[in-house]
Order: structure tokens, then C-alpha cells, then sequence
């Protein structure tokens, strides 16, 4: 989904449209379940969060300023909720469960993910392959520079392929 997609939607939610609110949450689900996810380590935390990040939506719809990132808005949403969810814990994140994180990703794939990759790798990968967000739009995102963000995805990519070579063979 689009950023010009996006914006739309939330333009139209904020005017109460509830189909709108509908294909919001289609076509974003997925995506926002897995970043959801590579925060939260956990299947029911991360379903919980899901109905909490959407009722946010809902609820601060007004502060959301057309034409900008809607896509970005979502997903700022989805981390602080992840954030203050972790924060409110204050415990070490559990062992990651069996259940697969994200349904979109074949099970293989995300097997290797979680088994290679370090949790702001699974964000980055996640943010671009998932999302469409160049590199410096997700520096912007998670606080790092581009360079380092093209880096840290090449190299996650590199450790994933590696890691499904070693397991098929």
C-alpha cells in the first residue's frame, strides 16, 4: 500500500468513514503485525497490541495531517505502543515462541530471520520489504543513518540467505 493510498484512507476515516477504517486495516495488517511483532517477541502481546495500535487510529485520527507520511503515522503508532508495552514490562523479552511472526513471510524464511538476525535487523528488513520504505526513510524511522540502515539490510540479507543455504543442505 501506497503513502498517496494511505493519506487517502486516513482522510477519509477522519471524516468517519468506516469502510475506510475497514481497507485501512486489510491492507495494512500484516505489515503492522510483524513490526509489531519484531518488537514484542510474543503471538498474544503482539494481537493484543494490534487492537490497541488500530483503536488509536481511531482515536487520534484528528492529529494525523493530510498529505504527509500515513504510512509512517501508522507505524510511529504501532512502535510507542510497542515501546510503552516493553517499558510497562520491565522484564527481559521472553524466548522467541515456535508460532511464526509473521504470516506474510513463508515459514522457512522467517525461520531463518529470527535465528540470524538481530531484532533491528528483522525491523529493517520488515520496514523495507514489506513496507516499501527506502533506507533513509527508515534511518528516519528507527534513528539511524542511511548508510548504515543500507548496510545493516544488505548484510541481514546476506546472513538470511546463508542461513537457508546451511538449512537445506
Amino acid at each position: 500500500m501506497n503513502g498517496a493510498e494511505t493519506d487517502k484512507l486516513l482522510c477519509k476515516i477522519a471524516q468517519g468513514d468506516n469502510t475506510a477504517f475497514e481497507q485501512l486495516y486489510l491492507k495494512t495488517r500484516r505489515g503492522v503485525y510483524a513490526f509489531l511483532y519484531s518488537y514484542l517477541k510474543n503471538v498474544h502481546d503482539t494481537e493484543d497490541a494490534m487492537q490497541t495500535v488500530y483503536l488509536k487510529v481511531k482515536m487520534y485520527i484528528t492529529s494525523y495531517q493530510r498529505g504527509t507520511n500515513g504510512r509512517a503515522w501508522l507505524l510511529q503508532i504501532a512502535k510507542n505502543h510497542a515501546l510503552t508495552l516493553l517499558n510497562q514490562k520491565k522484564e527481559e523479552r521472553p524466548v522467541l515462541e515456535e508460532a511464526k511472526y509473521c504470516s506474510t513471510l513463508s515459514g522457512e524464511i522467517s525461520d531463518a530471520m529470527q535465528r540470524a538476525l538481530s531484532d533491528e535487523e528483522i525491523r529493517i528488513v520488515v520496514l523495507h520489504v514489506l513496507w516499501g520504505y527506502k533506507h533513509r526513510e527508515i534511518g528516519k524511522i528507527i534513528g539511524s543513518p542511511t548508510g548504515t540502515v543500507t548496510s545493516k539490510y544488505k548484510r541481514a540479507i546476506e546472513k538470511v540467505r546463508k542461513e537457508l543455504k546451511e538449512v537445506g543442505e
